[in-house]
């Protein structure tokens, strides 16, 4: 069985992504498990549940308001991936390869969102 928020192309990427984050934070030193992959990783997995629960709301309102949240937390991913980064936990292919990803997603919120206030 296939839920809506399933089949949105956004949703899918986000969850694409959240692999790659959890894939590549395995590498971080063991003194940030609890800091900065706790974060990310919290952060990351924000994205797609935030889809999930305000495309379940059936208001577009109320799904618009998920979608800011969603943002929101793909722009704290960006903001890590770039502190990793900067601390040597990234390699410069990974994080370009992280930001793509977070770009495209953050592309496809924005037209959703505009979609919604219509």
């Amino acid at each position: 069985m296939e839920y809506q928020f399933e089949k949105l192309k956004v949703w899918q990427d986000a969850i694409k992504l959240a692999e790659k984050i959890y894939l590549v934070s395995k590498k971080f030193p063991d003194d940030e498990k609890y800091g900065m992959v706790s974060q990310i990783r919290r952060a990351v997995v924000s994205v797609s549940l935030n889809i999930a629960e305000g495309q379940g709301r059936y208001y577009d309102k109320v799904f618009a308001q998920f979608l800011f949240h969603s943002r929101g937390s793909l722009y704290e991913v960006m903001t890590l991936i770039k502190l990793a980064l900067n601390f040597g936990y990234l390699s410069e292919d990974d994080a370009r390869d992280l930001n793509k990803d977070c770009d495209n997603i953050a592309g496809m919120l924005s037209g959703l969102i505009k979609s919604l206030k219509k």
